[in-house]
């Protein structure tokens, strides 16, 4: 192991390879901000740049591009509230209304800071567990994923505000009733075409997000009538400010720490990546914090813009572990480096270790240099990201139209989908204004095809049966977990009515024992 480090060592380090670790961070951050032009955008771009490379140059490049991608989509999740990728649609829960607060300076370079520590938290543990991990990720079989999946519901909770969890829970079957529109997996049978050939392949979660989150709020902003405001409200020196106090720093390490370990897990597991990941670290930093401390979330929360943003960057590391010791893609952008990898000659797997050292351990080396080099190249242009916001709103609101639109147009090359975005933002509108949360739909969707999946698998090895959630000891402590995680809201709040019921009662028991 330690040789095969100090070879990936000296590969990494050649000034070839450093400079593409440079122009590959430099270049998916760019891609990032732009609104839908996420991390597979940014590496299928790079594909044509790879083939006169070396392999190892050509992969060290495209994994540049990949976590600079995944950092560089905060920038417009925080800004402008329309999600760069998938994986930062959570940052802009608690990064758009610090944004909002002439808070965005500090909103950006917390997100920096979050985004290089899971990043390299990520690659430590990379570098030595990688070959162990492989063997955890390989055990894992259906039943697990989808317990697994049951467990990342119960952060339904962690995504409404107090008495709303009833809500939160309709918008998240809503969000599980739209994954499941198109083709059955298994059987591959069309559901809820409506006999439309468009909708065969079901909706994008690209497209759902900018409907829901981008479009949704131009309107709202239209709505109120801000969008004929020429200046900015902000002050440019409260948004240039960047400095964390030092009680922020240590309220938000825990959590950064957390999140980073726990999204490199995710990220670890075939087919869960960066959006799972940060969606399920937002859902248990909330579920971690006080009853004081909740209501803050969905509101500025430091916690709720760390949590993600270090999950995230965590995960997109670790979805190198199914990649490069098993030949799985652990991610969509990762199934497109397998081709890139695959196409070198190389195929990815156990013998990867002994074939191709310097191709294995190059790439684990350089993603800490490329977390530092994100990290030099975007704290020193956080002031001048930040001055975004004062540009008029009557040129603002048509450029987030104009990005929002020609990303998702993008993806499909199909007009159908911008019509399809223009339903679901008058669908997003109206449930809006009725106060119904959007996160929980997104996460449904997100996590109704991964757990539709494993659920035929699992019934179809236990012979229809439900005994597949206790047949296997890890599937039945995960489910255990998750019915606790569900019914502890409940409880909660039958203990804080009783609370209230006693605190009602004291002095009326006082009364009577004076009278007495």
């Amino acid at each position: 192991m330690l040789d095969g480090i100090f070879t990936g060592l000296a590969t990494a380090v050649m000034p070839f390879n450093l400079m593409m670790v440079v122009v590959g961070c430099f270049a998916g951050t760019f891609i990032g901000m732009l609104p839908g032009l996420g991390p597979i955008s940014a590496v299928a771009l790079m594909i044509p740049v790879t083939y006169g490379l070396d392999p190892s140059s050509g992969i060290i490049l495209m994994a540049g591009v990949y976590y600079g991608a995944v950092f560089g989509g905060s920038t417009s999740s925080i800004l402008i509230n329309a999600p760069g990728c998938a994986s930062t649609v959570v940052t802009a829960f608690d990064g758009y209304p610090m944004a909002q607060k002439n808070q965005a300076g500090k909103a950006l370079a917390l997100a920096a800071w979050s985004s290089f520590t899971g990043g390299t938290v990520g690659a430590i543990i990379l570098l030595f567990a990688a070959p162990a991990l492989a063997s955890v990720s390989l055990s894992f079989q259906s039943s697990d994923y989808f317990a697994l999946m049951l467990l990342g519901l119960t952060a339904v909770a962690a995504f409404s505000g107090k008495g709303q969890v009833l809500k939160a829970l309709i918008m998240t079957i809503f969000g599980l009733m739209i994954a499941t529109v198109g083709t059955d997996v298994m059987s591959g049978a069309t559901r809820f075409t409506f006999g439309s050939i468009d909708l065969i392949d079901g909706v994008s979660f690209l497209l759902l997000a900018m409907a829901t989150f981008a479009l949704t709020e131009v309107v709202m902003t239209i709505m109120r009538g801000q969008h004929k405001e020429k200046e900015a409200k902000m002050d440019m020196a409260a948004l240039g400010s960047m400095k964390l106090s030092r009680e922020e720093i240590l309220e938000v390490a825990p959590t950064v720490a957390r999140s980073s370990v726990f999204g490199f897990i995710v990220g670890v597991l075939p087919g869960a990546g960066a959006t799972i990941a940060s969606f399920l670290a937002y859902g248990l930093e909330r579920n971690l914090a006080s009853a004081k401390q909740k209501l803050q979330f969905g509101k500025g929360a430091l916690r709720g813009l760390a949590a993600p943003e270090s999950a995230n960057n965590a995960a997109s590391t670790g979805s190198f572990v199914p990649l490069l010791t098993l030949g799985i893609p652990g991610s969509g952008t990762t199934a497109i480096m397998l081709g890139a990898l695959i196409a070198y000659g190389i195929q990815p797997g156990p013998r990867l270790f002994v074939d191709n050292p310097d191709v294995f351990w190059s790439v684990i080396i350089s993603m800490y240099f490329g977390n530092l080099v994100l990290l030099v190249l975007n704290l020193p242009l956080i002031p001048y990201i930040s001055r975004l916001l004062a540009i008029p709103r009557p040129i603002l609101i048509p450029l987030i139209l104009f990005f929002s639109v020609t990303g998702v147009y993008l993806v499909s090359f199909n007009t159908f989908d911008i019509q399809m975005m223009v339903v679901i933002t008058v669908i997003a509108l109206l449930l809006k204004l009725l106060e119904f949360p959007m996160a929980p739909m997104l996460l449904g969707f997100i996590l109704g095809g991964i757990m539709e999946k494993n659920l035929s698998r699992s019934l179809t090895l236990s012979d229809g049966s439900f005994s597949f959630l206790w047949d296997r000891p890890l599937t039945l402590s995960i489910t255990l977990i998750a019915v606790v995680l569900m019914l502890l809201p409940l409880v909660r709040s039958l203990l804080e009515r009783r609370g209230k019921t006693r605190q009602a009662n004291g002095p009326e028991v006082a009364v009577m024992e004076g009278e007495g």
